[in-house]
């Protein structure tokens, strides 16, 4: 009889985490992106207005572009602080982005005149590049190149019906608009970058997590089929050897002892036995209640698992004999032990469990059972295997549920 365990389920655990931690919407980032733009935008704006309204009276619709813009922007602002409706300050915020600068081009004289101002309506698709991602992104690039054209295609118009702007005012807008859409888009994209540069980075972190979480459910290899999206994994072992493993009169001391006690009793004996199964190379299968499971075989073949196997088993009566001195206690182990054929595989799609299955299984499971306290018992297919390298002590024969009169035998050393 074979009896499971339930273990942990981490693909959607995993898929939900990499959706959330990857989503280009993310608010946080978003929020911080369009801000800093705003704030830069707003800055150059200040620095138009004034320099504009020292032109003169009659270029006061350039400066009230910009001017118009600073009350429209921090309105939208007040707005979303009141609402909490990120999608309404970012729409209206792109928009302006995008649309400001054309405004500013065409109210100055066109391209010359403005110095191709322009070029500031890039941080519109750029920003909604990163605010909301690819798709969402194409309008408000197709809207900037849309613009353009228009400009282009009416600049004559502009050109004549400016004013005239002086030469220095000219270079200075030139290298403002170059230096600053480039100084920018520049802090944008190294902000960004940095968020993403750390969004990887705790992604590397809770991708190991959760490798080692999966590696302490399953086996290696399993856990990498698993990850292949080979989700029907059945095997057959010709030959592995199993042990189970039990405390005797446990349930007694179930009633004796506080809980918390119990657990903590169980976990420092167990994880002994952990490894030592670890250095041998073997896995284990499960743990129930009191009881200890480890196969030698599977899912890697191990051309002597008979023999590691006895030595694990002589190894842990001896790691319990000190951690008998260690706690003063007189806990005593029946182990049983077969060997044969076996079917390997995980059950489940949700808390899945590698398990095996068949007779030697069954059989080991008996050997356990009807075993005697500090004691190992091994069947008679496992004593043909091991009697020339180790030490045996004949049982006789004795009754097995559903195999009737069996001989067994006891591993001494």
């Amino acid at each position: 009889m074979s009896i499971s365990n339930t273990n942990p389920s981490f693909g959607i655990k995993t898929r939900k985490f990499w959706h959330n931690i990857s989503h280009p919407t993310d608010a946080s980032l978003g929020k911080a992106i369009l801000t800093l733009l705003v704030f830069a935008e707003s800055l150059v704006c200040i620095f138009w207005i004034f320099t504009l309204s020292g032109l003169g009276d009659g270029y006061a619709l350039m400066a009230a572009v910009p001017y118009a813009y600073i009350i429209l922007s921090y309105a939208s602002l007040l707005v979303f602080y009141r609402t909490k409706k990120f999608e309404y300050l970012t729409f209206t915020q792109l928009v302006m982005l995008l649309v400001m600068p054309f405004f500013m081009q065409w109210a100055i004289g066109g391209y010359e005149a403005s110095s191709g101002i322009a070029i500031w309506a890039i941080l519109s698709p750029i920003g909604a590049l990163m605010i909301l991602g690819n798709k969402q992104s194409t309008p408000w690039f197709i809207l900037f190149a849309f613009l353009a054209a228009l400009s282009w295609k009416l600049n004559y118009l502009f050109a004549g019906n400016s004013l005239t702007v002086p030469t220095h005012i000219k270079d200075t807008f030139f290298l403002m608009n170059i230096m600053g859409t480039a100084c920018i888009l520049y802090a944008v994209m190294r902000y960004f970058q940095s968020q993403k540069e750390r969004t990887l980075h705790e992604l590397e972190l809770e991708k190991a997590r959760s490798e080692k979480l999966l590696l302490n459910v399953l086996p290696e290899s399993i856990a990498s089929r698993l990850k292949d999206n080979d989700m029907r994994i059945a095997d057959s072992h010709e030959a592995v050897t199993i042990l189970f493993a039990d405390i005797v009169d446990f349930t007694k001391m179930t009633s004796s002892m506080p809980p918390a006690e119990l657990v903590d009793l169980l976990s420092q004996i167990f994880s002994r036995f952990d490894k030592l199964a670890y250095r041998y190379g073997l896995e284990k299968i499960k743990t129930i209640g009191d009881g200890y499971m480890v196969v030698g075989g599977a899912p890697i073949y191990l051309d002597n698992h008979a023999n590691v196997i006895a030595q694990l088993a002589l190894q842990m009566q001896e790691e319990l004999a000190q951690f008998n001195l260690h706690i003063g206690k007189a806990l005593q182990m029946r182990i049983g032990i077969s060997s044969g054929p076996v079917v390997a595989g995980v059950i489940g799609t949700s808390k899945f469990a590698y398990d095996i299955w068949g007779d030697p299984v069954n059989m080991a499971s008996r050997m356990e059972k009807n075993g005697l306290p500090g004691e190992i018992q091994v069947s008679e297919f496992t004593y043909n295997l091991l009697k020339d390298q180790h030490i045996f002590e004949p049982r006789g024969v004795i009754p097995i549920k559903g195999k009737g009169e069996v001989h067994t035998y006891f591993l001494k050393g």
